[in-house]
Parts: C-alpha cells; structure tokens; sequence
C-alpha cells in the first residue's frame, strides 16, 4: 500500500491511500481521516459511499466532515466509486461504467472482471484498514450519498454484524423500479429481475432489515426526487416495523451543501449507535 498524501487535518491526520485490490483486479484509491484520538488507540470507523461520478476526493473535500469526526473521535473512510484504469470497461454514459459502479459486484461482460465493489466495500476494504490503522473493526458504521446511499443500505442490511450504524443522505431506495437502478440492474446483473433483489432497499428492508436505527435525510427540493423513491422506502420500513428517521429537508437539494449541512448529526447518531457496541 502507498500512502498518496499525508495532512495534518483538526489535530488528526488525513492521508489519501492505494493498494492493489483482490476485489477489483486494479488499484483501489482511498482517502482515510484517522482523528487525533487514533494516536491513543484504536477508534471507530464509519465508511463514506460517494455517488455518480464521484471519486474518494469528492466528499472527502466537500462535506468538512473531518471537524465533528475529530471532536467525537471517528475514523472516516472514503472509498472511490468505482475500479479504473486501462483495461477497466467503461461507457459514455455518466451513470454506467467507471465512477458508476452501484455498489454490487457484476455478472454480465464486460463488467463482471473489475466491478466487484459489493465485495470491496463490504470485505476486502474493511480488512485492510482494520489491520494497517488504529481503528476497531468491531466498531465500524456506513453512510453515503445518492448511489453511494443506495450502497450503505444495501450493504449494512447484508452485513450487519459488520456494519453497525447506518445512515443515508439522499439514497437511491427502490433502483428496480427507477431509471437510476433498471438501467444499471440489466448492465451489471442481466435481465433476470428476481437477482436484483438483493440489491435493492425496499426490498431488503421487508427481507431482512437492519437491526439498528436508520437515518435518512433527504431534501424536498432534491432534483432527483422522481428517481430517489423516499417515500417507497418510508412505506416499506413501516410495513417491515424497521426503526427508521427518515427526515424531509425543506428547500435542500441534491448538491454537498445540503451534506455539509447535516453531515454532523449523520456523525453523531454513528458515534451514538457505534458506543453501544
């Protein structure tokens, strides 16, 4: 593993790092705040899931996470979106290809042989930074944002008993039956429709749940709405009796300002549900 950058940030440390990916079969970058407190030991982690089109600098730059992180003691991570690189399918679309990946690991050619992100975020990743810093595996949460939101739930409700705080900003909750999640399905999983169930939040909420508190903001003035499908998954917490905030953010939209907004209380309930572990 090379260590990119290295900057002292809030008292704490944030680097930005690569390593070879079993997951992926290419080199995986990612950033890592690691806060003053992991010089003492080792401190909770909570994983950073971006969104379409984003790499791991996006929110690592944009969403001043790294103040309250330090305050409260967390470790973030902040995975890129995607495997790249020569050899790496792709696709002129902005939604499809490289920095699009969904968050699950692909069947179908060309995708299958690098877009294995499930496998990368949920395992191989997690590994590597339980062994290499001063983090608790044992105390480790999940957010993102959008796609990447799409991503913390589906991957925490598979994982729980490695992803033990989850929350969300803006996800994209019902991708089976939106135009952000058909599209991608068929690409990456085929057109065998009962596969994309796992996959798919509303679904995996009915099926298997989440044995903590979910948080969920969202702004009513997202562009993205029509594609989101917030209110599907607030119907299918209810019918399923999950414990669920799911919080409507008057006049917010899609961009990092309303993450930057809200990223302190998303911090907190992690620090919150993570000290109960």
């Amino acid at each position: 593993m090379d260590i990119l950058s290295d900057n002292k940030c809030f008292g704490g440390r944030q680097l930005v790092c690569r390593h070879p990916s079993t997951s992926t079969g290419t080199d995986m970058t990612f950033g890592l705040f690691l806060p003053p407190q992991a010089e003492a030991g080792a401190v909770p982690v909570v994983f950073y899931l971006s969104g379409l089109t984003c790499t791991h600098e996006n929110a690592m730059v944009k969403t001043g996470a790294q103040r309250k992180a330090a305050e409260i003691g967390l470790a973030l991570v902040f995975p890129d979106t995607s495997p790249r690189g020569d050899g790496v399918a792709d696709d002129a679309a902005y939604d499809l290809g490289q920095g699009a990946s969904f968050y699950l690991d692909a069947t179908q050619t060309p995708w299958a042989t690098h877009f294995r992100m499930f496998s990368y975020v949920a395992e191989e990743l997690p590994a590597l930074i339980g062994a290499e810093f001063p983090v608790d595996g044992a105390r480790c949460g999940v957010t993102g944002h959008s796609m990447g939101g799409h991503g913390a739930l589906t991957i925490a409700m598979h994982h729980p008993e490695r992803f033990r705080s989850l929350s969300a900003f803006s996800p994209i909750v019902h991708p089976s039956a939106s135009d952000w999640g058909r599209k991608h399905f068929i690409a990456y999983l085929g057109a065998d429709e009962s596969l994309w169930a796992a996959h798919d939040s509303c679904r995996l909420v009915r099926d298997r749940g989440f044995p903590g508190k979910i948080l969920i903001d969202q702004g009513d003035a997202d562009q993205f709405l029509d594609y989101l499908k917030p209110d599907d998954f607030a119907t299918a917490c209810a019918e399923a009796g999950q414990e669920v905030t799911l919080r409507m953010q008057p006049g917010y939209d899609h961009s990092y300002f309303f993450i930057a907004s809200f990223i302190d209380d998303h911090l907190e309930h992690h620090a919150a549900q993570l000290a109960a572990v």
